[in-house]
């Protein structure tokens, strides 16, 4: 008799549970507050996990004292067990997190798994104990977003609402990375979201300031940088300070396209080599490291002697140039970690090799080397980020100053400058594009609910194989009226050819593989949310009257095609 009243007990309780979730479907404004503040509390228990384990793991791996071998050993032991696991079990881990979050938010409807949030934890933790010189920041975002989408997504949330989580744990992982809860705020609705006045401003604001409580509950009130007082000794300082953002532009720069050219390298080696290439980053900081151990590890405490004119003129210029290369081939490699602590690192030996060569030069008009280090944090950090209102807040909140507020503004608009000019992609973006994800410009976000091609694509069962030679495209097309094909392989669709294009390679090499006329990251096509009068531009300048319409998460996923008469159409165009 005992069965039917367990049975009858547990139908009970899932009643009343759906009942719940019911009432919190219809309640999702009311409750989206007190999600941010669940949001913000456990995003920064996540966060102070995340310090605790990879500094004391830190410590292990590296006593003081500790023999030279170990500096070669476990950077690359590190960096080959977890590209292992990276591989096998937690694909999504990978590299910095902010791109992974952001292609979360806009191509994604705001999915980030459990496994990937756990992976991300575990995976970045051992890496950066191991002496691996990237950070934690970036992959506090992507642990942060990924708790509240998981939270949302239990509580059967909408995914319009799920999305408008995101951002909420990324600031509340910002706030307590940094311990910045107001540079958290505008980071994330200036990077993430792409947006300074978005709409969910209130539950970002309280979710930051959350995290921040939580951090200072666990870890104490402490800086993350201990740094003098800051003072203008001259006026003439403020051209020390913009030549200091010329070169934080130029290093910028020099990073970027480093990192970006190295990883384009790796991602055309074979996919069974996924797993092993991390250890090329193990080994360059291994045997970097060997040599100069400052090298390795975050080295936020060589930030700090910096900071405070600690730390000479030639070790900090070389530091510069060694940190430079480590960090863009540990990412590029595979490595999981991010560019946020890099970049302040090498902006920080920048700043301070300027400003001692500038206090050299003229003792009496310029500061010590340590403020020049804290207004290079800021330069680089702009430059290769290119979020310069919080890379100004950030330094503020760290130093509690205002007085550093004008060469650092000064600063961050010439780096700014230079490096948007030099390099116009920006670093997230153009990783995502090397990833198979696009990402919506703000422009697009604008022009949502205009004329879209959602409304008019359809599915077409027309395609070229691109392991057949152009002898058999050409046969293949004459037999058609069709006069654009797609061209496709195992991963999708890879490019677009139109008739004329094959009747002259036919001409040329007739046995010629299609795949090697087609360049399957960069081609003529657009996604769902664009607006009609993009695809006709594109069908024009590409001589094409087909475009496939792809997933912005997987450039190669096809989710239909639209023509050149479905537009015309579209606008009412009648045919001649």
């Amino acid at each position: 008799m005992s069965e039917p009243v367990q049975t009858t007990s547990g139908s009970w309780w899932r009643t009343w549970l759906l009942l719940r979730v019911a009432e919190l479907r219809q309640r999702e404004g009311q409750i989206f507050l007190v999600l941010a503040l669940v949001i913000g509390a456990l995003t920064g228990l996540a966060v102070v996990a995340f310090i605790m384990l990879t500094e004391r793991l830190g410590m292990r791996l590296y006593p003081v004292g500790g023999a030279p071998w170990r500096r070669l050993l476990f950077p690359v032991a590190g960096s080959l067990s977890i590209g292992y696991l990276l591989y096998r079990y937690f694909p999504n881990a990978r590299g910095s997190g902010v791109p992974q979050t952001k292609a979360a938010l806009f191509a994604r409807e705001g999915r980030i798994t459990l496994r990937t949030v756990l992976g991300k934890f575990f995976c970045t933790s051992a890496t950066l104990a191991s002496g691996i010189p990237l950070g934690r920041e970036g992959p506090s975002v992507q642990v942060g977003a990924g708790i509240a989408s998981v939270l949302g997504r239990r509580l059967g949330l909408r995914s319009e609402q799920v999305k408008n989580l995101i951002p909420v744990g990324a600031a509340a992982a910002i706030a307590a990375a940094f311990n910045t809860p107001l540079a958290a705020v505008v980071f994330s609705l200036e990077e993430i979201m792409g947006d300074l006045h978005a709409p969910v401003m209130g539950a970002v604001v309280l979710a930051s300031a959350t995290a921040w409580m939580v951090l200072r509950v666990f870890l104490g009130d402490h800086p993350l940088f201990k740094v003098p007082q800051y003072q203008l000794v001259h006026p003439a300082e403020f051209a020390v300070y913009a030549v200091l953002g010329v070169a934080g532009g130029l290093v910028s720069v020099a990073f970027t396209k480093l990192l970006l050219g190295m990883r384009a390298r790796f991602l055309r080696f074979p996919q069974n080599t996924l797993w092993f290439q991390p250890v090329a980053g193990g080994l360059l900081v291994g045997l970097m490291g060997w040599f100069v151990p400052q090298v390795m590890g975050v080295g936020y405490g060589f930030v700090g002697d910096a900071l405070n004119g600690r730390m000479a003129f030639n070790l900090m210029l070389l530091l510069v140039v060694l940190k430079l290369f480590a960090v863009t081939t540990s990412y590029a490699s595979g490595n999981a970690g991010g560019i946020f602590g890099p970049s302040l690192f090498i902006g920080a030996m920048l700043g301070g090799s300027v400003g001692t060569l500038a206090h050299h030069l003229l003792p009496t008009y310029t500061a010590t080397p340590g403020a020049y280090a804290l207004v290079g944090m800021g330069a680089v950090f702009a430059g290769i980020v290119r979020a310069p209102m919080t890379s100004v807040l950030m330094i503020f909140e760290m130093t509690q100053d205002y007085a550093v507020i004008v060469p650092l503004m000064i600063a961050n608009l010439v780096s700014l400058f230079i490096a948007s000019r030099l390099q116009e992609e920006p670093i997230y973006e153009a990783l995502a594009v090397q990833d198979g994800i696009h990402l919506p410009t703000a422009e697009t976000r604008q022009r949502y609910g205009q004329r879209q091609l959602a409304a008019v694509m359809h599915n077409t069962e027309e395609s070229l194989p691109a392991e057949i030679t152009v002898r058999e495209a050409v046969e293949k097309v004459r037999a058609s009226d069709v006069r654009t094909w797609l061209v496709t392989d195992q991963r999708g669709v890879v490019g677009v050819i139109n008739r004329a294009r094959l009747e002259r390679e036919v001409e040329e090499d007739a046995d010629k593989k299609l795949d090697e006329l087609m360049d399957a990251m960069v081609f003529p096509h657009v996604h769902p949310d664009q607006g009609l009068d993009l695809a006709l531009e594109r069908m024009g300048a590409n001589q094409i009257e087909i475009l496939p319409v792809v997933n912005r998460a997987d450039v190669h996923k096809l989710e239909g095609v639209v023509t050149l008469r479905d537009v015309l159409d579209a606008y009412g165009v009648s045919r001649a």
